[in-house]
């Protein structure tokens, strides 16, 4: 066995972590070589080189137990604890629900929102252990999934809700355009890496995945897309001076877009954006929903229930949750949540100033885009700051998709932080992206 083989095969045996071992390995490898190629030019042989190679890297045991302490897999338990915290703290709205109005559906809510709780938190650790290395050469794969799933909700939908097409499965519930999210995401997360991906190639990728989401339709999923892809666009390989012209260029797309449906659209899209001004003229309308969620959180006390309303406000363990919530346990219980899932957007921004490898970059700062505009989106619709849409809070609304796609987001955050320490060396010996 030759010096160099020999001295990493002693250094690797001190280490527990195959994914450890493996990055180690690489690492010393290449160090080795140019070590062993600058004596070879100083004029030494081969194996002379490669034995003052060696010997230079010092003992290979201490090395090995110093290498096994600094690459040793991590777990971040403080987004694991929230991840659980804010599991449990999820039922509370079914709680909330009168028992008397709902029956036994609320007893089928607390069973069903258990189950996707605890299914959440068992995927999220799941991809917590998968390597997200290995998805990074999928992306165009990814991107086709996701346009799968668009078009088979568009031309082959088994259920409607709201007029949007929707996929029943027997026991997973109703899929909608949701399902396909996590798949352009983890496209977006490729392609703004990939240098050979030109701008205008970009562009016309983003515009068809767009008209894609806007052919279901889905106003609040079609938001969280396009903001989705302009945040990361800001952490892609294109100049800052292309990024800020897309940038301008997707907000004058949407201004423009909002601006021709109060134009040229139809009089009861109009009256919703002018209920959203003018609450109180549309109160028995359009408005209707903007007045009981005030009313409802200026009534609410700090602890405990309220005097119960008169008038009903449906989704109060869906859409208007933080309402059902505030209401039944008080402000207390709201902030508390609010200040969990606050902790879940500090703490996975956070990570981003850690992260060397730009893809490991941009799925967290994709994560972090998709799981705050829920949460904030949700908190300003609920006191009347943004439109009424269909936007769900993380976590705390009803809902396996949301909950399992929300899950999903922390897995692939859980998994960069497990890594992140790791710098991948590509066959030249260069730090990989």
């Amino acid at each position: 066995m030759k010096y160099k083989e020999r001295f990493l095969a002693v250094v690797t045996g001190q280490i527990r972590s195959r994914e450890a071992r493996i990055h180690v390995e690489k690492e010393l490898n290449y160090h080795l070589k140019e070590t062993k190629k600058y004596w070879m030019d100083k004029g030494m042989t081969e194996i002379e080189a490669e034995e003052k190679a060696v010997k230079q890297m010092g003992d290979p045991q201490k090395l090995g137990v110093k290498m096994n302490k600094l690459h040793r897999p991590k777990v971040d338990w403080l987004l694991l604890s929230l991840l659980a915290a804010v599991m449990a703290l999820g039922i509370l709205p079914i709680l909330a629900l009168d028992a008397v109005a709902y029956g036994e559906m609320r007893d089928s809510f607390l069973q069903k929102k258990s189950i996707f709780g605890l299914a959440g938190l068992a995927l999220a650790v799941g991809i917590m252990f998968f390597d997200y290395r290995k998805l990074q050469k999928w992306g165009w794969a990814f991107f086709l999934m996701g346009t799968a799933i668009l078009y088979g909700l568009r031309w082959f939908p088994n259920t409607f809700s709201n007029g949007e097409p929707k996929f029943y499965l027997p026991g997973l519930g109703a899929l909608d355009c949701w399902a396909a999210l996590p798949f352009f995401f983890l496209a977006w997360a490729q392609f703004f890496r990939d240098k050979r991906i030109k701008a205008w190639k970009l562009i016309l990728l983003f515009i068809y995945s767009l008209y894609l989401f806007l052919m279901i339709p889905n106003l609040s999923i079609t938001f969280i897309y396009g903001m989705m892809v302009m945040i990361m666009l800001w952490w892609s390989h294109l100049s800052k001076r292309i990024v800020f012209s897309l940038t301008a260029g997707i907000f004058t797309l949407g201004t423009a877009g909002i601006a021709s449906l109060y134009l040229l659209g139809r009089q009861y899209q109009i009256q919703r954006v002018e209920a959203f001004i003018d609450p109180k003229q549309y109160a028995n309308g359009a408005g209707y929903m903007y007045v009981q969620l005030r009313e409802r959180m200026l009534e609410a006390s700090w602890f405990g229930e309220t005097v119960k309303q008169v008038n009903p406000i449906p989704d109060l363990h869906t859409d208007y949750a933080l309402v059902g919530l505030t209401s039944h346990f008080g402000y207390a219980a709201s902030i508390t949540v609010m200040i969990v899932l606050l902790l879940f957007v500090i703490r996975m921004g956070a990570m981003t100033v850690g992260v060397k490898s730009q893809y490991a970059k941009l799925l967290v700062v994709g994560a972090v885009a998709l799981f705050s505009l829920q949460f904030f989106y949700n908190i300003a619709m609920i006191f009347g700051l943004v439109p009424i849409i269909s936007m769900s809070l993380p976590f705390i609304s009803y809902g396996g998709v949301p909950t399992i796609f929300n899950a999903f987001l922390i897995g692939v955050v859980l998994s960069v932080y497990r890594r992140k320490q790791f710098a991948v060396l590509n066959e030249e010996g260069c730090k990989a992206k």
